[in-house]
């Protein structure tokens, strides 16, 4: 068991209904100081729910909340950056003048508020953006000047929901680096996303709900070992064959890429000698299964809404 001080976040048999309907049920979670945790899941699952019980917006009807050592956000709100799901900026306001507006609300001075909104805008690529009203930006660097509005105080614990939605590949990028740039700063991190390829690059630990219950969370590494071995392809060809492998329990094929589960006592190298009979093959590792395959199998491999 970790020792509470070095935990940033414990949730503890944590329920939230609205009427009838369970958001969350009974949930229970110890965040490390200084980590990157994903909170995964589908659309509707419970992540945003989550969070915001987190944040003091709303609060559990059953269980206990505790943010770096305190019972509600609210008594610490400077020490925590939030960047909700529905974001939107103030169009008519300069990028540097909200960034700073935010520090004000978190306490900052007026001088080190601008200053700070300064270094940050340069740090992360926009420094010509700083007298540029919001309504001018586009959607990834509205995006970014969020993000920095809710760093601008430099908090502990930053807490991140659905950060990566709408953005373009480059900008996913940038929002990666600015979450790994705030782990080598020693800051817990947050954030929830229903695309598990984004939580397996930069995770130390993840949390999956479903239907508003946990169904696993732990470090990144044992949670995908504990799926068994996958073999990882990457092909040209009809990938038709790969139905039609004997000894294997699941495939799940993308056209260029596959991953393949095998049964018990099916020799990878027999599988291999049979594509190469069919197949271009540029890649076949034995590894183990990805976070998406890990998704399926806890969720019965059932669709969500």
């Amino acid at each position: 068991m970790t020792a509470t001080q070095d935990l940033s976040l414990i949730l503890a048999g944590v329920t939230k209904r609205f009427g009838d309907f369970t958001a969350v049920d009974n949930l229970s979670l110890q965040i490390p100081r200084g980590s990157i945790y994903g909170f995964l899941g589908p659309n509707g699952a419970g992540k945003t729910t989550t969070i915001r019980m987190i944040m003091s917006i709303i609060y559990p009807d059953v269980g206990q909340i505790s943010v770096l050592g305190h019972p509600r956000a609210e008594e610490i709100k400077d020490r925590l950056g939030y960047l909700p799901e529905e974001k939107g900026l103030y169009k008519k306001m300069k990028a540097g003048e909200i960034i700073a507006y935010f520090g004000r609300l978190k306490g900052m001075t007026r001088a080190k508020a601008k200053e700070r909104s300064r270094d940050l805008l340069t740090r992360y690529g926009l420094p010509d953006w700083f007298d540029s009203r919001c309504e001018s930006l586009s959607k990834g660097m509205g995006q970014k000047v969020q993000i920095l509005a809710a760093l601008v105080h430099d908090p502990e614990l930053v807490i991140l929901d659905e950060p990566f939605s709408g953005l373009d590949p480059v900008n996913v990028e940038v929002m990666r680096d600015l979450i790994l740039d705030l782990k080598r700063e020693g800051k817990t991190v947050i954030f929830s996303t229903h695309v598990m390829e984004q939580a397996e690059q930069i995770c130390d630990y993840i949390f999956l709900i479903d239907k508003g219950k946990k169904v696993l969370d732990g470090p990144l590494s044992e949670v995908r070992k504990s799926g068994g071995e996958a073999i990882q392809l990457d092909y040209d060809g009809d990938g038709s064959i790969l139905k039609e492998l004997r000894g294997v329990r699941r495939v799940n094929d993308a056209g260029k890429t596959a991953e393949i589960f095998l049964e018990d006592g099916t020799d990878p190298q027999e599988i291999l000698h049979t594509l190469v009979n069919h197949l271009s093959i540029r890649r076949f590792d034995l590894s183990e299964p990805s976070l998406h395959e890990i998704f399926v199998r806890a969720v019965g491999g059932k669709s969500h809404e």
